[in-house]
């Protein structure tokens, strides 16, 4: 393997600086939205000694969007600005763990919220819907904590690679992220490769399968309410959360296909195709965590709040 060691000055190039500005002001961004959700929930908490089933996954997942956005930047940044760093003997493979993670747990906490919403709101007659509708409360925090092992052990199992990488003196430069590392392309790293696709495919399709199901629970429930000319109050939660449900499909099926462009650009060198893929992975948390205040009466009654008092503040100046 290629000595790097840890150069004296940085060298950035203007593609690198317009990357890394880039990315920087979307990641922090994304943190202090999702910073946000974390406060106001974890104030709930104290409050009522108690967060119902929803509010646990929003919890949880802005943890793991701000974890997943915190190592995205730090592997931009060195990789762009100081790329000696990135490439000595610990760094890499801890970042790559702690990435691999975040990035899983963000995922796949997603499509759980993506699961809840189907089972919660939608109205099927089948039995074991309903079975899973009355017990979707009990599952949740096991779901949860499922989503976390399986991240994890994805992220061991990356680790696991990137030293065997580097104990097999493989070429490794000094010009890339852990996933951009021009590496030989032997059996570990194919694995490597499907265990990811077969990951990001995995919580895509409980994510299609939960929109599909509410879209058609949806127009059924409209069907049913303009045949007996009666309006239900249950309408408003299924727009509601059909919208919220839509945008992230729309959303989640833009970054499943970035996802798997990292894995097929995973070995080329960088150009404007990376630089867009790593704008959209990073612009994704935040975004999608500004629809879901919207979409959540109490977030966005805190956010409607504080933004007022923001208002008073500044025309009093």
């Amino acid at each position: 393997m290629e000595a790097c060691h840890p150069p004296e000055h940085f060298n950035v190039t203007a593609y690198g600086a317009t990357a890394v500005a880039i990315i920087t002001l979307e990641a922090f961004a994304g943190m202090w939205i999702n910073a946000f959700i974390i406060c106001v929930l974890f104030i709930a908490w104290i409050k009522k000694k108690t967060l119902n089933s929803n509010e646990k996954i929003l919890l949880l997942l802005g943890c793991s969007r701000i974890s997943y956005l915190c190592s995205s930047w730090v592997s931009h940044f060195l990789s762009k600005i100081y790329p000696n760093y990135l490439y000595a003997p610990i760094i890499l493979p801890l970042l790559a763990i702690f990435q691999t993670f975040s990035n899983y747990s963000n995922l796949w906490v997603s499509a759980c919220l993506c699961g809840f919403y189907c089972i919660k709101i939608s109205t099927f007659r089948n039995s074991f819907f309903i079975y899973l509708k009355v017990k979707v409360d009990r599952m949740v925090p096991w779901l949860l904590l499922g989503s976390e092992i399986l991240a994890l052990a994805m992220g061991i199992v990356i680790y696991d690679l990137m030293e065997t990488a580097q104990s097999s003196n493989l070429t490794i430069t000094c010009q890339e992220n852990f996933w951009e590392a021009k590496i030989a392309m032997d059996k570990h790293f194919f694995s490597s490769f499907f265990l990811t696709g077969f990951g990001y495919a995995a919580s895509f399709l409980v994510v299609i399968f939960s929109a599909v199901f509410l879209l058609f629970s949806l127009w059924r429930h409209k069907c049913m309410m303009q045949t007996s000319s009666m309006k239900d109050l249950s309408m408003d939660a299924h727009i509601r959360a059909m919208k919220s449900v839509l945008s992230f499909l729309v959303m989640y099926s833009i970054n499943f296909v970035c996802l798997v462009l990292t894995i097929i650009y995973a070995m080329k060198k960088e150009n404007i195709m990376t630089l867009l893929i790593s704008i959209y992975l990073c612009a994704f948390p935040g975004v999608h965590s500004l629809i879901l205040i919207f979409s959540n009466p109490k977030l966005e009654k805190a956010l409607l709040k504080i933004l007022s008092c923001v208002k008073c503040e500044f025309f009093m100046k």
